[in-house]
């Protein structure tokens, strides 16, 4: 009986809070929230060997030492004792990206419709100027045979 927990594999998804790592020193945040990260795997599936992927790690460290993530979603895997911490990638239906295209293809074309009111807008602004250019040009040519 012991044998058959041993040989399956354990898979949870969990979100980590690393809002502890603040508490650290600036220039040592990223590499207590990595310990973090092996610490909260070790207690929750109960093995110390514990192995963090790179994509982790990178998403750890994009902002740099400093400024870690203040949460994190990861997928912990246990396999006979060997625990590996892997980024969480949601499973997106075929329903949710079909309504969020819809929504988008929505706004765009209302978004749309108002720029087009403010061309007309536009349009009807500039035909004032010319008709004073054309006063002003009047002007220039009554001057001109004045001079002379």
């Amino acid at each position: 009986m012991w044998d058959k927990l041993s040989t399956e594999s354990l898979e949870r998804i969990y979100t980590i809070n690393l809002g502890k790592v603040l508490l650290s020193p600036k220039n040592q945040r990223a590499k207590r929230a990595i310990n973090m990260i092996r610490e909260f795997a070790t207690k929750h599936m109960k093995s110390e060997n514990v192995k963090i992927e790179e994509e982790v790690s990178h998403l750890v460290w994009t902002r740099g030492i400093r400024h870690p993530p203040r949460k994190i979603r990861v997928k912990i895997t246990k396999d006979d004792g060997n625990v590996i911490v892997s980024k969480y990638q949601e499973e997106k239906t075929a329903e949710e990206t079909s309504k969020k295209g819809d929504k988008k293809s929505e706004g765009k074309q209302k978004k749309g419709d108002k720029k087009g009111e403010k061309k007309v807008e536009e349009k009807k602004t500039e035909e004032k100027p010319k008709k004073d250019e054309k006063k002003v040009e009047e002007k220039k040519t009554e001057e001109k045979p004045k001079k002379e």
